[in-house]
């Protein structure tokens, strides 16, 4: 495979090889404080109307979530993000950039969820929680500023594996309608599921083969599991009755191939538009906020959802 990064991404993949690694494989709490420690917090962030944190009620205590909401004369649409991390790692601070970003040029309300983390809460603790966040929405929990009648969801990695799962509870269960997805490099087969991005990406680029491993030892507790579409969307016979998508893919990513498939499929039923960004790898699009490709998928997804609920 010939490697053509993107400068940027070469130059922080060289910084970031100059970190030691453990001697020993971390625990997800060690993680979870190396990746708060580490993590490129970012130097200025768009100014929004307003930032308010609210408790949502869940279905085994209260689901956490941070509203950005822009400057606006009426209620807005609401756009569900969901973090990356694995299903282990991560919180609502990580995004930031992006959040603030979409949430002033789409003009609509960004509601970040910061929903319980594996392995303390393994699946379905985490689509439990997003789902909660998705009913309290379309029941006007958010308040007159948001219309829960307009709803779209996205996320990153995990986030976007939730995103999709979050869809096909609404549909099975007669939830609330949700109006379109953002997929941003989403997690939707296994590591042994034989795509070629899994060979050619497994190391040497961020994200790497074995830490997805480790991120499924964390979510999932028993191996059946892996069958359910609910945790793998890829395993959906029938994914009719989903939201139309964005679905953004990064060239040197372990998830690339299965995020493209995953497209596709959809794509024979609803609308869907793919994007791979060359040059870059996984993060490019909340965590790695410094990158210029970063700034553009933000402005690709707000133009998304803008065109989405402009039509509804």
């Amino acid at each position: 495979m010939t490697v053509t990064l993107d400068p940027a991404v070469r130059e922080l993949l060289a910084r970031h090889a100059r970190t030691p690694l453990p001697s020993t494989p971390p625990t997800a709490a060690e993680l979870r404080a190396s990746f708060a420690a580490s993590w490129p917090r970012p130097t200025a962030v768009e100014p929004v109307a307003s930032v308010r944190d609210h408790l949502v009620p869940g279905g085994d205590g209260a689901v956490r979530v941070r509203i950005y909401l822009p400057e606006a004369t009426g209620p807005v649409p609401a756009f569900v993000w969901i973090h990356g991390g694995g299903w282990t790692i991560g919180s609502i601070d990580e995004n930031e950039v992006a959040s603030r970003a979409v949430c002033v040029a789409a003009g609509l309300a960004v509601v970040a969820v910061d929903y319980r983390l594996a392995p303390e809460h393994p699946f379905p603790a985490a689509p439990s929680d997003c789902y909660a966040v998705v009913e309290w929405l379309a029941s006007g929990g958010a308040g007159p500023e948001v219309d829960g009648a307009r709803i779209a969801i996205g996320g990153e990695s995990a986030g976007g594996n939730l995103s999709t799962v979050v869809s096909m509870m609404s549909r099975d269960h007669g939830g609330p309608p949700i109006s379109a997805q953002v997929l941003v490099c989403p997690v939707y087969g296994h590591p042994d599921d034989g795509f070629a991005s899994y060979r050619d990406c497994a190391e040497g680029f961020g994200m790497t083969a074995g830490a997805m491993r480790f991120f499924f030892e964390q979510y999932v507790t028993e191996p059946a599991q892996l069958d359910d579409p609910y945790l793998l969307p890829l395993r959906a016979k029938d994914l009719t009755g989903l939201p139309p998508a964005l679905v953004l893919t990064a060239e040197y990513d372990v998830l690339r191939d299965e995020g493209e498939e995953f497209a596709r499929r959809l794509g024979e039923v609803v609308p869907v538009e793919l994007t791979r960004y060359d040059g870059q790898i996984h993060g490019f699009y909340g965590l790695y906020t410094d990158l210029p490709a970063s700034p553009r998928s933000h402005a690709q997804a707000a133009a998304f959802l803008r065109g989405v609920f402009s039509r509804e």
